[in-house]
């Protein structure tokens, strides 16, 4: 009984340590092309965005767009205290702008705490 409880233990805390591990960076940065701060977040939580589930969007130059190449989940979870659909985060991108979308080639999202200094 002990050792299933203690292997229990072991698993519960392994995701948990996985789960505070997201990934910050999709992609691969090409020095070619510019980088583009953007605000990052839900399209339809956060965003305005018209949608039918909770997708990636950024923000660039104040409009919004859904992001395509990049999953809202692959930078951690989106529901988290800090996730994409409880608080817009500081973005740096690459891509390009196709039928009213962001299509990402590289995104790599800020520490948390620079979201402060966007307005």
């Amino acid at each position: 009984m002990r050792l299933t409880l203690l292997i229990l233990f072991i698993c519960i805390s392994a995701i948990n340590v996985s789960a505070q591990n997201a990934n910050t960076k999709v992609g691969k940065l090409d020095n070619s092309k510019p980088l583009i701060l953007a605000q990052a977040a839900c399209g339809e939580c956060k965003l305005g965005l018209k949608g039918k589930s909770c997708d990636l969007a950024v923000r660039i130059n104040g409009k919004s767009y859904f992001v395509d190449g990049v999953h809202i989940d692959s930078l951690g979870d989106a529901h988290a205290k800090d996730g994409f659909c409880n608080s817009i985060r500081k973005a740096q991108v690459q891509g390009e702008i196709k039928d009213d979308r962001f299509v990402a080639s590289y995104f790599y999202l800020l520490p948390s705490s620079a979201k402060k200094k966007l307005k």
